[in-house]
């Protein structure tokens, strides 16, 4: 049975209901209350301090957008270079046997042997060297440049000037403006 509490009951918890409109008049009435009593000179100062905030804010923003972009953007030329690293190290052992190959095709010529077969593979070791950006690195009469020659022998000749290539011992090759392989020359002193 239920008893109905009167004043005196100590137990109780008296509980009031709200309305959700009493909320909203009660919210209205606090933020009059607070408008009123902060003078428009503290207004316009909360004002520029939240503008600071957001101008702060705003300038992290920048920096952490900054710094993910310079991070792509390393990220990406590091992978470029590792990519290119590994196909220039298969290049140089390519070019090595494609020079056995011409060797090879230059003595068959010599003792009058049917080239016909080699010359298709090597049309197609060419294609391959195109097709990965690989030329080769024109010296002979040129001026020795050592970003792109090593010289291993000197000959005396007058009539030509001071570092004149005159022999190619073996033939050098760049990949992506990227000197894979320099060429082996030999240059040309006066005297």
């Amino acid at each position: 049975m239920f008893e109905l509490s009167d004043e005196n009951n100590l137990d109780e918890i008296p509980v009031n209901v709200i309305s959700k409109n009493q909320i909203n008049d009660s919210f209205d009435d606090l933020t009059q209350s607070v408008t009123e009593n902060l003078t428009i000179e503290q207004l316009e100062n909360l004002l520029e301090k939240e503008k600071q905030k957001i101008q702060d804010y705003e300038e992290k923003i920048k920096h952490v957008l900054a710094d993910y972009q310079n991070l792509n953007k390393k990220t990406q030329s590091d992978i470029e270079k590792g990519v290119n690293t590994k196909i220039d190290e298969f290049m140089l052992d390519f070019l090595n046997i494609y020079d056995d190959f011409i060797r090879a095709k230059q003595v068959f010529t010599e003792s009058k042997i049917n080239t016909e077969g080699l010359d298709s593979i090597l049309k197609n070791m060419n294609s391959l060297l195109v097709k990965y950006n690989v030329t080769s690195i024109g010296a002979l009469g040129e001026i020795f440049d050592p970003n792109f020659h090593e010289a291993i022998s000197i000959i005396t000749d007058s009539d030509l000037d001071d570092n004149t290539i005159t022999k190619e011992l073996r033939k050098g090759y760049i990949s992506h403006k990227r000197v894979i392989r320099p060429t082996l020359v030999e240059i040309s002193k006066k005297q």
